[in-house]
């Protein structure tokens, strides 16, 4: 392989030494960023001639609340933070909290220790600066969270701020994520994959389509499973909003592994994007391993080596003896190395491998209840 063909281009942001809290907390304790208010009562997105004096934001009668619930039990833990379960106290029902850390100070920012973690967060713990970048950055995954409604979307039932902490009540998926599953199945068959890439590309479509949004960041980890069969896009904590379908950004966020070429080399990049993402995700499920192997070992240890192969080496395929036309088909058209190549999630939909064992009883319910047990353990990326 071609060494030193990609020059990395890293950029280090400190924190300024001195900070305005105004500029997004209030008095009364709202987190604020344009026309976004959290605080312990919810969220609300406002509209632009509120933005100056906006209202309180008030409890409804039908909204859940950080006392309704119970936690039960860490159920995923990585260098992020931890994830837990929790179930409301009047119905039984089960959540997913995942709780964003604040931390303000205003000339360093010190990482927390394992057991911090473990003493005082009952969530998904970020460490945040208040530079506005990240403030952004929290404030938008807050949004597509609050607008998101389709099947393909892990619903977001509630966001509040308080004393701190930004707490998401979010649903629980007890299958865990497809990078839990690959782990127990190890390859996942053809008509199984037709299924699943059905509904992520409704996700896709809604995403792309509807709410002019690039996930940036679409892995097995980031699709997660249930018993009744769905598999559900989630984590939108890097992910872009558009101004229209034909739109473009050009920032580098996400993990590198599953980047398309365009935004490896810091080039504009759109919708399709996240097809090339999907496209190794599926690869990947299919034959049990990441699609860019190393010339050495099981695993990259270096990933400028791994950046520079996305980018100069032909896209990945799907070996013809192993996998049927169609599905070899697919992936090609999810990978090609120019953007205006790929199709996009709408043209996918229509692809002959998505629709090519609807006449078989394909029961994903089946299948992912029947490898693991309900309450599953999710990791963290």
């Amino acid at each position: 392989m071609k060494k030193g063909g990609l020059t990395p281009n890293l950029k280090l942001t400190v924190p300024r030494d001195e900070v305005s809290f105004a500029k997004f907390l209030t008095e009364s304790g709202t987190f604020m960023d344009g026309d976004l208010l959290v605080n312990r009562d919810g969220v609300r997105v406002v509209s632009q001639s509120e933005v100056e004096v906006p209202p309180p934001i008030q409890p409804t009668d039908n909204q859940l609340s950080l006392a309704d619930v119970d936690t039960i039990k860490v159920i995923g833990k990585g260098s992020g933070g931890i994830v837990q379960l929790v179930r409301h106290k009047w119905t039984g029902q089960f959540f997913a909290l995942k709780d964003i850390i604040m931390v303000i100070q205003e000339f360093e920012l010190q990482p927390f220790s394992e057991p911090f973690l473990e003493a005082n967060c009952a969530g998904l713990v970020i460490q945040m600066n208040i530079e506005e970048s990240s403030r952004k950055l929290i404030a938008q995954e807050l949004k597509i969270n609050q607008s998101s409604q389709c099947p393909s979307i892990v619903v977001c039932y509630q966001s509040f701020y308080d004393n701190g902490t930004i707490s998401i009540i979010l649903e629980y998926m007890d299958g865990g994520s497809l990078a839990d599953f690959l782990k127990k199945v190890k390859t996942i068959p053809e008509p199984y994959l037709a299924a699943i890439c059905k509904q992520v590309l409704k996700g896709l479509l809604y995403l792309h389509h509807e709410k002019h949004i690039i996930h940036r960041d679409l892995k097995p980890s980031n699709l997660l499973i249930n018993h009744r069969g769905e598999v559900k896009i989630t984590d939108f904590g890097v992910s872009a909003i558009l101004e229209s379908t034909s739109g473009q950004a050009n920032t580098f966020l996400g993990t590198y592994n599953y980047m398309s070429p365009e935004r490896i080399t810091g080039g504009k990049y759109s919708y399709k994007s996240d097809i090339w993402s999907f496209g190794l995700v599926l690869l990947e499920c299919a034959t049990g391993r990441f699609p860019y192997i190393p010339e050495e070992g099981d695993v990259w240890t270096n990933f400028f080596e791994l950046m520079d192969c996305i980018v100069s080496q032909p896209p990945p395929s799907a070996p013809s003896d192993q996998f049927t036309p169609e599905f070899c088909s697919f992936i090609s058209a999810c990978v090609k190395k120019d953007a205006k190549d790929r199709q996009s999630a709408h043209q996918l939909l229509m692809h002959p491998f998505v629709s090519m064992y609807d006449d078989l009883d394909v029961d994903l319910s089946t299948y992912f209840t029947n490898v693991g047990s309900p309450l599953a353990t999710f990791s963290i990326p």
